[in-house]
């Protein structure tokens, strides 16, 4: 639907907390990891030995999803050199999903997201599949979007709008596409009839935000009106046709699903970032001296953030102010206070009974949960799909950019993150000499020593930065360097131990700038 697919091009780079996004409350704490020494298998609770996994195994599961994309040099590529991209699942089916894409009409820019889904997969796998095409409807100059209506309406061939950079393991939508279609068509029609003012000149930070600001707003409700519809056709009671309550793409499954989102926005040097949730987006930035620097761009919506949390408090009365947030989770069950789908806490009560009476084959689908409404569910909605956007103008120290799910921060802090993939650019892990400090003992430089090549090890082992940081989040020995039989401990637990010890993990890395290092 309006877009294309470039070709694949293969290679380049990247404290265990509660489980997030689980809808139980309160949730198991994540365990670590404890093997006695000399252990050369283990035993888990299910009773199947698990034998070591040799490197070959290891590097097959870190790399089966990575990715990269080099863009042509010139203005067609915005300031962007490139990207690698990595997905590592822990649920099964995993629940992240990732896109990347290139606008092609109009002003042009490149687009990259993550998307961490929740009580599903099919919310996070809609979001991926259509809000890029929201954001190049948002961003177009409505001269544009009327060539674009014509055409569709004397059923010529349309231009596309994105050209996708996918590994040919992502995922593509299966279904639903006449829909998707018909509502993205909806979008560019209203902005035709209401926007003939937006053609004078307006500053261009301030366009691209409002945009980002309004496609994620009309692609949540549009969800939500696909859901009602869907609903409405229901006759109540009623018996589903075989299959249809476990389609993908069936449009109350979609909205009773949840997604978080963070997208990176490119253009002509100018970086936004459109940010739902708790996904992150960090930027490396090269100081003078040479050392690297972790700029957040964005902020976390939970209870950890206090303006997040006076936000939520602040748009109910004050009799609620015990119950809107509970255990740190929105109503005692969401962690994220903002979401793409999760009708649950937008709908009225009226319309959420329909669905208790007339659908529980969809609600079982999505999960035991959503068999009741939400307690103390007095003044929805609860929450909310309007992004927090952050403008950044591109400088030459600003060298790549880190979006990740909450998989990887669990894992490793920003400045880490920034460090690792900026010493993998530079290569400082082979250049840096060691100096004995005073009072170092011949144990804690043979250490030092082991340490350093097993950076180097790690480093030409993994042409690609995300796979690089996944390598260090799930193998790291606490000294910054990679414990192997730690890391293959970690990538052999069952799917169903898995989940305990760590989220899914999906990370890209933009590389910005000219290659001058």
């Amino acid at each position: 639907m309006l877009g294309r697919t470039g070709p694949f091009s293969g290679r380049c780079r990247f404290e265990l907390q509660q489980s997030r996004h689980s809808f139980s409350s309160p949730p198991l704490p994540r365990l670590r990891l404890h093997y006695p020494a000399g252990s050369e298998s283990r035993k888990y609770r299910t009773g199947q030995e698990v034998e070591p996994m040799s490197l070959a195994h290891v590097n097959r599961i870190l790399k089966a999803n990575e990715y990269s994309h080099t863009l042509p040099r010139g203005p067609a590529s915005h300031g962007v050199l490139g990207f690698h991209s990595n997905m590592l699942p822990s649920n099964h089916p995993s629940e992240d999903r990732r896109s990347s894409a290139t606008c092609l009409p109009g002003r042009g820019g490149v687009l990259f997201g993550v998307f961490d889904g929740h009580a599903g997969t099919a919310c996070a796998h809609a979001i991926s599949q259509r809000l890029f095409y929201y954001i190049a409807v948002a961003t177009l100059p409505l001269k544009t979007l009327a060539e674009l209506e014509r055409a569709v309406e004397e059923e010529r061939a349309v231009q596309p709008l994105l050209e996708w950079h996918k590994h040919p393991q992502d995922h593509n939508c299966p279904d639903g596409g006449a829909i998707s279609f018909q509502s993205l068509r909806n979008y560019w029609q209203e902005r035709l009839a209401g926007e003939e003012e937006e053609e004078e000149e307006e500053e261009e930070g301030c366009r691209v935000t409002s945009a980002l600001v309004n496609a994620f707003r009309h692609l949540d409700y549009d969800l939500s009106v696909e859901a009602q519809v869907h609903l409405s056709m229901s006759s109540p009671r009623r018996v589903s046709l075989p299959g249809e309550a476990l389609s993908l793409s069936s449009p109350l499954r979609v909205a009773l699903s949840g997604s978080t989102a963070c997208i990176a926005h490119v253009s002509k040097g100018v970086l936004h970032v459109a940010n739902l949730g708790d996904s992150r987006a960090v930027l490396g930035v090269r100081e003078p001296n040479g050392s690297w620097s972790a700029v957040s761009l964005t902020n976390d919506h939970n209870a950890q953030n206090p303006d997040e949390l006076q936000r939520i408090l602040g748009e109910h009365p004050p009799s609620e102010r015990k119950t809107v947030v509970r255990h740190d989770r929105l109503l005692g069950l969401l962690l994220p206070f903002r979401a793409f789908g999760d009708v649950r806490f937008k709908w009225s009560a009226e319309m959420l009974s329909r669905i208790y009476e007339t659908r529980q084959d969809v609600l079982s689908a999505v999960g035991e949960v959503f068999r009741t409404q939400p307690p103390h569910y007095l003044t929805p909605p609860y929450l909310s799909a309007q992004p927090e956007v952050t403008l950044h103008r591109i400088t030459p120290a600003d060298k790549f950019l880190v979006l990740a799910t909450d998989g990887l921060w669990e894992l490793m802090h920003r400045q880490t993150v920034v460090q690792l993939v900026g010493e993998q650019l530079t290569g400082l892990q082979q250049q840096r000499p060691i100096m004995p400090g005073v009072g170092m003992t011949l144990g804690s430089l043979q250490h030092l020593l082991l340490e350093r090549k097993g950076r180097v090890l790690s480093v030409l082992e993994d042409q690609n930065s995300a796979t690089h940081l996944l390598r260090h989040a799930l193998g790291d020995d606490g000294y910054g360097a990679v414990a192997p039989n730690h890391l293959a401990k970690m990538l052999s637990l069952p799917t169903e131990l898995a989940r305990r010890y760590r989220d899914d993990i999906t990370v890209t890395v933009i590389h910005l700038n000219e290659p001058d290092l």
